[in-house]
């Protein structure tokens, strides 16, 4: 177990070279009625796009595969990208949303998030900027972000970034694991082809075609991971962390540390996630209850 001192003392040790890789847990606390599980979310959509009345997901079917079924299921020209910006777009930030996201600015640390929704952004009316528009796509807007100033890399700053879409562009939303798949197709040719040009080959952790995206975060700062199940289904981000494992082994002198905050495990699933946590480089740190991560750590 760990006490939010100990947190605390992490975060302040490795500040200059940290950024924070956040999820929907934060949404959700404390019991927010406006705020949809991702479980939730799918369920709206099935509502809006199936004759068969289902009351919740069924067992034995992932998040997203079910979103894929979704698409198979729905008539006409319906967009579900589109109507998941519509369920999301007047979520607002509560006080920790504003209090975590200005502590991090304060450390001038990237904040990566899972989410599409805007209320990081929201919590300072922070303006979007491209590190670069050579190559943009709106299916992969990796070198968007929401901040308060032009970074030149992702790794000079705070800037929120969004690693499953955002909202701006809601062909980049990234619910199915057709859309997973793309995402790791996209990723893996920066990673390895090219030579020179992709990162296991560069001679420079700052010369590859991926320097301007998200993706530099990952690879060059150390990790502290909130409010994201990270289950089996998020398939994207633990496979980036195999890479990640990958990459260390073979630069050991551009190895980074990681952290996933938790509430203490209760099941093997737990037991599971923390396994393969550890054997990706993250220590898992458990503490007692909710509001140790979204409260008590960051005043």
């Amino acid at each position: 177990m760990a006490n939010t001192k100990e947190i605390k003392q992490i975060i302040e040790s490795n500040r200059e070279n940290l950024a924070f890789i956040i999820g929907n847990g934060i949404n959700r606390y404390p019991d927010n009625p406006k705020a949809l599980s991702w479980d939730d979310l799918l369920m709206e959509l099935w509502k809006k796009v199936s004759s068969q009345t289902l009351k919740q997901k069924p067992q034995g079917i992932s998040i997203t595969e079910f979103y894929d079924i979704l698409e198979l299921e729905k008539r006409n020209n319906y967009n579900l990208q589109k109507e998941v910006v519509k369920l999301l777009q007047d979520w607002e930030p509560l006080p920790h949303h504003k209090q975590i996201t200005d502590y991090i600015k304060n450390i001038n640390a990237p904040l990566l998030t899972t989410n599409f929704e805007e209320t990081f952004a929201k919590t300072g009316n922070y303006n979007m900027y491209k590190t670069e528009d050579k190559g943009f796509t709106d299916f992969y807007p990796w070198t968007s972000y929401h901040g308060d100033k032009q970074l030149e890399f992702p790794t000079d700053g705070f800037g929120i970034w969004y690693i499953n879409g955002m909202m701006n562009y809601h062909r980049s939303i990234r619910l199915g694991l057709s859309h997973y798949m793309g995402s790791v197709e996209r990723t893996r040719g920066l990673l390895h082809k090219g030579n020179e040009d992709s990162l296991f080959f560069s001679k420079s952790a700052n010369c590859w075609r991926g320097n301007k995206s998200w993706l530099h975060i990952i690879f060059n700062k150390s990790l502290f991971i909130f409010g994201i199940g990270l289950e089996e289904n998020e398939v994207f981000l633990r496979w980036l962390l195999i890479e990640r494992t990958k990459y260390f082994r073979k630069f050991d002198d551009r190895k980074q540390n990681g952290w996933y905050l938790t509430p203490k495990c209760c099941n093997d699933t737990d037991l599971g996630k923390k396994f393969f946590l550890e054997k990706v480089g993250i220590e898992v740190l458990e503490v007692d209850c909710f509001s140790d991560i979204y409260e008590n750590m960051w005043t």
